[in-house]
């Protein structure tokens, strides 16, 4: 064979073999698309940043909108005093990460779903029935009223954060009465939640406890802002005040869109993703609400109703916060939305947010 149709051979191969997709990974800090906040994003800054009332705690008050689509920064705005580099209290977005922590010790062969929680937190022996799985779907059937402003004077959230069970939440949350058989109801529950970060310290050893969401999945994915707060007891606070960057939670979201994987690493098995976006189909929520996963909020149906978040696709799955906190993950889209707000009443919509920031990205990659 003569050089030129050997060299016309090599063209013809390699100009019709498609592209291999590359992937952008936020190393050592999320690349920006070209044309980033273009005018497209108008509607999304208006909904997100309306006009603001410094002396009112009405209406819609974001601190910090991030939307990342495969991979890149498309949308980015902050409000005074936030910015790019603040670590902000996540409230109960601390739970889900707190769930993705747990995943790297599931992974580890720490722990079983099965497992009851006495195995690794010994003032569950009063309620020996209640597995990790129960507390990872808010189903532990431990009596519980998670309301904060509305009712005060009964909220068993408001006494476990700030008064009588402020020096040991977990315990607390153990000494909670029997309100249903574990597992047959949903009752959400900051309880819960710090009862797992409670037996999470057996799981991996006193010693290496207060370090280890940092070794198991900050560090890997090059989270550098997170504060996480633990009770007098040294209890990490799972439940509430985990505090992070938006930069540095929309890496937990790309893990979680990647099923898992950090570039080459597989730092969560696939089947703890399943899990945490498997719908707990014994819950019974109100119309609007995300429905209960594996600590995670899914955008999926329970019997008779639709889905939560009807303008976004059904695979979106979040991380929700006290106050307009939120993650969201859109799969079919590569969309990673990060939300950090003020919100003291109602206004905010999910759904209307997600809406709006389809519409905006809907002819694709940037």
């Amino acid at each position: 064979m003569n050089k030129a149709l050997l060299g016309l051979l090599l063209s013809l191969v390699f100009t019709s073999a498609p592209a291999l997709s590359q992937e952008d990974w936020p190393v050592p800090d999320w690349p920006q698309a070209v044309d980033i906040n273009s005018p497209a994003w108008r509607q999304v800054q208006a909904y997100a940043f309306p006009p603001r009332d410094e002396h009112s705690r009405e209406g819609v008050r974001t601190d910090a909108l991030l939307v990342i689509k495969e991979g890149r920064i498309v949308y980015e705005h902050y409000a005074a005093p936030t910015t790019a580099r603040t670590p902000h209290l996540t409230w109960s977005i601390s739970k889900s990460v707190l769930a993705t922590v747990l995943g790297v010790a599931h992974s580890e062969a720490r722990f079983a779903l099965n497992d009851p929680v006495a195995r690794f937190y010994p003032p569950m022996q009063a309620h020996p029935q209640v597995r990790l799985q129960d507390l990872l779907q808010w189903a532990s059937g431990l009596d519980w009223q998670e309301d904060y402003e509305y009712a005060p004077l009964h909220s068993s959230v408001v006494a476990m954060l700030y008064t009588r069970g402020r020096g040991d939440m977990a315990a607390y949350t153990a000494a909670r009465a029997v309100a249903a058989v574990p597992g047959q109801r949903f009752l959400y529950s900051s309880g819960d939640s710090n009862l797992l970060a409670a037996a999470l310290r057996a799981m991996v050893g006193p010693e290496r406890y207060a370090q280890y969401p940092w070794d198991a999945l900050f560090t890997p994915l090059g989270i550098t802002s997170a504060v996480w707060e633990r009770d007098p007891s040294g209890t990490l606070v799972g439940s509430s005040y985990l505090y992070m960057s938006a930069r540095d939670l929309a890496r937990i979201g790309l893990l979680m869109l990647h099923d898992g994987r950090w570039q080459s690493q597989q730092v969560l098995a696939k089947d703890w993703v399943v899990f945490n976006r498997t719908l707990f189909a014994k819950a019974v929520t109100q119309p609007g609400e995300a429905n209960p996963g594996g600590h995670w909020w899914l955008n999926q149906s329970l019997p008779g109703t639709g889905r939560p978040w009807p303008d976004a696709p059904a695979d979106t799955f979040a991380a929700l916060g006290h106050w307009g906190q939120a993650l969201y993950v859109l799969p079919d889209e590569q969309l990673v939305v990060v939300r950090y707000a003020d919100d003291r009443d109602g206004q905010f919509q999910h759904n209307e947010l997600l809406k709006r920031v389809l519409a905006a990205q809907a002819g694709g990659r940037p």
